[in-house]
């Protein structure tokens, strides 16, 4: 797509990376400065008229809510009022799959700071986007081929 790519991974803060390394599970108070600070980016990248792509586990609804809004998400809990900073349009993607082939996958991952034991806290934590979200579920049990024209087309439909 010729777009800008971010792995949310690279902007967590050192203790949110030790605590994880740690198999320390990340909680709301863990993740929300760092939600807010992709947030920025997508933002910053809007600004500029630049499409985006971010690779992150917005695990909760109110995650995703921060990543569209930023703070005032939280503050609010409400969806952004129109004005000066609108909410952002994302297009959230939903990687469903069973927690064995996702496991499979972690365990070949090398050198990367959160252990496979944490899988599972992650499926505890995890609320799947529901309407009025604006996302699409992708299954992990296709190919890798077959995720991307999905995930391709989806895009290109808008």
């Amino acid at each position: 797509l010729g777009w800008k790519f971010y792995d949310a991974d690279d902007y967590h803060p050192p203790e949110n990376k030790k605590k994880m390394a740690e198999g320390i599970p990340l909680n709301d108070e863990d993740r929300i400065p760092w939600l807010c600070a992709l947030h920025d980016i997508l933002r910053r990248e809007d600004t500029s008229r630049q499409d985006a792509i971010l690779a992150c586990s917005a695990l909760k609804k109110m995650y995703r809510r921060v990543l569209i809004s930023g703070a005032s998400a939280i503050e609010s809990n409400q969806p952004e009022q129109p004005g000066e900073n609108p909410a952002l349009k994302i297009l959230f993607v939903h990687l469903d799959g069973p927690m064995d082939i996702i496991a499979g996958r972690l365990e070949k991952r090398r050198g990367h700071f959160m252990p496979p034991e944490l899988l599972k806290s992650q499926f505890d934590t995890l609320e799947p986007p529901s309407a009025p979200e604006n996302f699409i579920t992708v299954s992990l049990e296709k190919s890798l081929p077959e995720i991307v024209l999905e995930i391709e087309s989806a895009i290109l439909q808008g």
